[in-house]
Parts: C-alpha cells; structure tokens; sequence
C-alpha cells in the first residue's frame, strides 16, 4: 500500500492529499450523503463572508465545451452561522476542515478569521483558506489576488488573527501576467502554502436572445478545460522555489480533476495536494473515486509514498 499522508504544516498531518475544493460541495451535509467527509484528507468549505450574502442574480450558470461558467456571487450565511451551524457538525462526523473565507476589505478578512477563531469548534480546523482570487463578485475591482501589495495585505491580517500552528493558505487566480509575483508576495507575508488555481474569468453570450448568458455578465470558468493552465502555473511557482525566488511552501493543486490520472498531473508538476470540484456536480463520490485511482497510478508506478511523486516532473 502507497503511503498516502502528507503534512500541510502546523503538525496537522492528513491521512490523504484528496480535499473537496470550494463552492462545489457546499459546508459539507449534501456531500456527506454520497461518501463520509472524514475519509478524504481535508474538506474544504464554501468561501465564507462576515455577513450573509443573497449572491448574484438568475441565471447563475452556463455550460460551455468541456467547462463551467458560473457565477454565485459567494452567496453564503455569513460567519456567524457558519460557526454556530456548519462547522460544529463537520466536527461531529469527524471531517478535518479547511475553511475557505472571503472579504471585500482587508479588515472584513481579518474579522472572519478572528471569529473563526473563537468558535467552539475551531479544534476541527486544520488550516485556512484565504480566497483572494474568486472572479464572480459583482465589482471586478474587489479581486485582491491581481495585485501584490493587495494580497500580502490580507494574508498579514488574517496570519495575525490565526494560531501558529493553523496553516494559511492563499488561493491565487490565474488571471494575471506573473502569477509568481502574487505567490511570493503572499509567501512573504505569511501565507504557509498556496492554493491554485481559482476559476478563470470567462463569459457566454445566448446567440438566441444576443444578450449576456450569465445574470451577473461574467463568471468563473472551471472544469477539465482549464488544467492546463493549473498545470502551468503550478509548475512556474513550484519552478520559483526550486530556484530560491519563492521560500518552500506546500501547493495545493486545484483546476479541472476528474480521474487519478489528472491529480497525478498537478502532482507531479509540483502540487503537493489536490483538490476535486467541478466533476462532484455529476459524480458526487468523485473525491474518493479520485484518490482511489490516485493511489493506484502510484502503486503502478512503483511509489512507495505519495510524497515521492510531488514535482517529480522537474527532474528531482
């Protein structure tokens, strides 16, 4: 058997690479009903915001050639119930929980974290997503991932409102010019690991009606269409650490997984955990489907330890 653990940092090491990835399996209870949460590495919640949010208007999602377009708009019940409710029963069925939050303001991150913090269940969490990157809110401006100082600034904020031992992650967006850049900076700030890559940001027009697909005009492409460019691009910051431009940090690799063969594409391009989206809206038991047939490849292959094969496409 392949050993499958990894350590994220913070001493919390998980059984398996395999998380659910944000927006796609909502706070946990819908999932459940198709798998036990507990069984894969880590579940990663809906990006969670100080108050609650209606979302953006109908129609909210398109389809479009081998992806998804959608656009929600972090529609959500605000952090408050989010601890009161959702997190306390992801403890009580055991899940390890990465919680996603968001913020339109630096500060508004901040409280979301500070209050993550003082919830009664905050034993539950093995580190915090940062998602500086989501394209589908309504002002193209809020997106704080496009710009470096704007990304360092929240990550300091929420590393100051976090234990030590609960690792930040800082979900980067692939729209931009050097996504290195925007991962050394967060890095630098405080971030111990990166998430990558969010959805890109994409449009449909109905050519019955001639008029933008989308209520909300634009929304967040994902799906098998994109991995390439997750392959890239976490190729290039992993590429940056092995030059000692961007200090080591875990990558969770994120775009466009349906089968093992796919995790085991970010993997070997330097991801050092994975997590299934899109593909759980036709197959909710994809995640364990997933890591199943992960586990597999590596067994094939000759691996002993999943570790083994994270960037082993570098050469090293």
């Amino acid at each position: 058997m392949v050993d499958l653990s990894v350590d994220l940092g913070g001493g919390h090491r998980l059984p398996n690479p395999l998380m659910t990835a944000s927006g796609c399996a909502a706070n946990g209870k819908e999932l459940h009903r198709f798998f036990d949460v507990s069984d894969i590495g880590a579940f990663v919640t809906k990006s969670v915001m100080a108050e609650p949010r209606s979302g953006r208007g109908t129609p909210r999602m398109a389809e479009t050639p081998s992806c998804m377009l959608n656009s929600i708009g972090l529609q959500g019940p605000g952090i408050e119930a989010f601890v009161d409710e959702d997190l306390p029963w992801l403890q009580s069925v055991g899940a390890r929980v990465l919680p996603s939050i968001a913020g339109s303001s630096s500060t508004e991150y901040a409280h979301v974290a500070a209050t993550l913090r003082a919830s009664r269940s905050f034993d539950a969490v093995v580190g915090v997503e940062v998602n500086i990157s989501c394209p589908n809110v309504a002002n193209r401006g809020l997106v704080f991932a496009c710009d470096p100082l704007a990304s360092a600034k929240v990550i300091a904020l929420v590393r100051e409102q976090l234990p030590r031992d609960i690792p930040v992650f800082a979900k980067l967006s692939p729209d931009v010019t050097d996504i290195t850049a925007i991962a050394a900076a967060c890095v630098k700030a405080g971030a111990d690991g990166l998430t990558m890559i969010n959805t890109l940001l994409g449009m449909v027009i109905d050519t019955d009606r001639m008029r933008p697909q989308l209520g909300g005009v634009t929304g967040g492409l994902s799906g098998p269409g994109i991995r390439p460019v997750a392959v890239r691009a976490i190729w290039q910051v992993r590429q940056a650490m092995f030059e000692g431009r961007i200090p080591t940090v875990p990558i969770i690799g994120v775009g466009g997984v349906r089968t093992g063969r796919d995790a085991l594409e970010l993997v070997a391009a330097g991801a050092s955990a994975i997590q299934v989206g899109t593909v759980v809206f036709n197959d909710p038991s994809a995640p364990v489907r997933v890591l199943r047939e992960l586990c597999e490849l590596l067994e094939a292959k000759g691996y002993d330890r999943f570790t083994d094969a994270v960037a082993v496409a570098h050469g090293r």
